[in-house]
C-alpha cells in the first residue's frame, strides 16, 4: 500500500510558494504563470460548481479578471507518491459583473502533481481544485468535536 504522510519541510515549502503563485497570478491576471503552474489536465471547480478544464480557466481569469485578493489560512499538506493533497480555509475578494464587490469565505482541496503533464522537471503543477462555499450547518458539531473544543 502507497503511504500517505504530511509533506516534509521541502516539499511544504514548495508547495506553499506554488500556492503563493497562483494567488499572486490570479489577483495579477498573469496568464503565462497559470499556464506553466496549471497541469494541462486541470480541473478547477469554482464555489457554485462550474467546472473548467485549463483553457477555460485561463480564459476566465483572462475577460474576467475577478480575484481581488486571496486570503489562505493554515493549510494541511498529505503526500502520496509524486501527488499532494492540500485542504485549508480561503477567503476571496472578487469583482462581481456589474462593478460590486463580494467575499467568500470556504474550503479548498487542491491536488498538486510533482512533474506533471510528461515534464522532465519535478516542479509541482495544479491539476485539481474545489471550492466548497462555507454555509449553514444544521447538525451542529459531533460530541466529539464539542470535546476538543473544551
Amino acid at each position: 500500500m502507497t503511504e500517505i504522510r504530511t509533506a516534509n519541510a521541502a516539499e511544504r515549502d514548495a508547495i506553499l510558494a506554488l500556492e503563493a503563485e497562483r494567488q499572486r497570478a490570479l489577483i495579477g491576471g498573469d496568464l503565462e504563470t497559470l499556464a506553466r503552474i496549471f497541469d494541462d489536465r486541470l480541473v478547477h471547480i469554482h464555489a457554485p460548481g462550474v467546472v473548467h478544464d485549463k483553457a477555460m480557466l485561463l480564459e476566465h481569469v483572462g475577460t474576467r479578471r475577478a480575484y481581488r485578493s486571496i486570503e489562505r489560512g493554515d493549510l494541511e499538506i498529505r503526500v502520496i507518491g509524486d501527488v499532494a493533497i492540500v485542504t485549508g480555509p480561503i477567503v476571496n475578494e472578487l469583482a462581481n459583473p456589474d462593478g460590486s464587490m463580494r467575499t467568500q469565505h470556504g474550503v479548498v482541496t487542491q491536488v498538486v502533481v510533482r512533474g506533471a503533464s510528461g515534464k522532465s522537471d519535478a516542479a509541482w503543477r495544479f491539476v485539481s481544485f474545489q471550492l466548497t462555499p462555507l454555509g449553514e450547518q444544521v447538525w451542529g458539531k459531533l460530541p466529539s468535536e464539542e470535546e476538543a473544543a473544551r
